[in-house]
């Protein structure tokens, strides 16, 4: 399967010792699945600490005296606001005002700035936002992403960093030497946890992950990313949010900046706030395991929403799901009949995130 991919990540032999097929996305060859049980991997995440490969998210490296001005017209937040060594999550829109994609933008200081991406279409709303300007953007295929996830993550990467990582705080990040190789540790991820993302070329990436496998984290799989960020309430492009929704209509409101004008769909934005039709709510489903997806929810036999994104925790002893419902039904307690595949069962709204709702953990100083 990996000579029909377009990308191809330098862990992939170690993925495919593992037991992993490789499958697509994104372009790269990802481990859905391991050998080693996913609830087993979700447990290292929630209690010690494991470890996704994320390269198949697209790094974009811009930079530029006008860097500041593109940036701030393929997106919603008010990038002139973000410091030297400090990442904000936000969301980059259509020109009708919809999400076009999520992404993570790091400014790196000197004027160079990093975007980390998934499957939307930012690479090409950046090339237009680019135009006429003084910018470079170079997607940068050899730079690996390690996300490693969980309480013990700090006194493991602290013990081979160069740089205190205890002192980086939520969502900074700085450059450091891990096992000796050169990288960006970040203090990021997608798993509810508190948690670190390792930024380093494919050239040293390998012996990195080799040495934290010593170390006792524990590789997990795409499976296992599902259940942990579905009970953090994380969203994932493409399931969750697409062309179709609004950042209102998913929950993403807070990546707008109220005074910010100028980038590309405000004006339709604005006019679709307070117009939403869907919401983006976490059900609690009357199901032994995990459901499709897809499948249809309603409520007085009228169909009002969809599921998106399931998966059944062990931990919590609940099956879960992510879906879009018609916001008169989107508040909590509103129970729906969920139908579909061969399921015919009941599900109820719940507050979310599932998993610790003060979020303390990826807080925490």
């Amino acid at each position: 399967m990996t000579e029909e991919l377009s990308r191809i990540s330098a862990l992939a032999s170690r993925h495919t010792a593992l037991g992993s097929g490789l499958e697509d996305w994104n372009g790269m060859g990802t481990a859905w699945t391991y050998n080693s049980d996913p609830n087993d991997e979700h447990d290292a995440v929630r209690d010690a600490v494991g470890m996704f490969d994320m390269s198949p998210l697209k790094k974009v490296i811009v930079s530029g005296p006008d860097a500041v001005h593109v940036l701030n017209h393929l997106t919603s937040r008010d990038v002139s606001k973000i410091p030297s060594g400090r990442a904000a999550y936000l969301s980059v829109l259509s020109d009708t005002g919809t999400m076009a994609d999520d992404a993570i933008v790091y400014n790196n200081g000197d004027n160079e700035w990093m975007i980390v991406h998934g499957s939307g279409n930012t690479m090409a709303l950046l090339e237009m936002s680019s135009k006429g300007k003084k910018v470079s953007s170079k997607l940068d295929d050899d730079l690996h992403d390690l996300s490693v996830q969980g309480p013990k993550s700090l006194e493991i990467l602290n013990a081979h960093c160069n740089v205190d990582l205890a002192r980086l705080a939520y969502f900074s990040h700085t450059t450091a030497e891990l096992f000796g190789h050169p990288c960006r540790i970040s203090r990021t991820g997608y798993s509810g946890e508190r948690g670190y993302e390792i930024f380093a070329n494919g050239s040293v990436v390998g012996d990195i992950w080799d040495k934290l496998v010593q170390a006792h984290v524990t590789p997990c799989s795409f499976t296992a990313l599902d259940k942990v960020r579905i009970e953090a309430g994380l969203l994932f492009y493409g399931y969750d949010m697409t062309t179709e929704h609004t950042p209102y209509e998913v929950g993403l409101g807070f990546t707008v900046s109220p005074t910010k004008a100028g980038y590309r769909g405000h004006k339709a934005l604005v006019a679709a706030k307070g117009k939403e039709k869907i919401n983006n709510v976490c059900l609690h489903v009357q199901h032994s395991d995990t459901v499709n997806g897809g499948e249809e929810l309603r409520l007085n036999g009228k169909a009002v929403g969809i599921v998106n994104s399931p998966c059944y925790s062990h931990r919590l002893g609940m099956s879960l799901a992510l879906a879009h419902i018609e916001p008169h039904c989107a508040h909590a307690n509103t129970q729906l009949d969920l139908v579909g595949g061969g399921i015919d069962t009941t599900a109820t709204v719940i507050s979310m995130p599932v998993y610790d709702s003060e979020k303390s953990r990826t807080h925490e100083p």
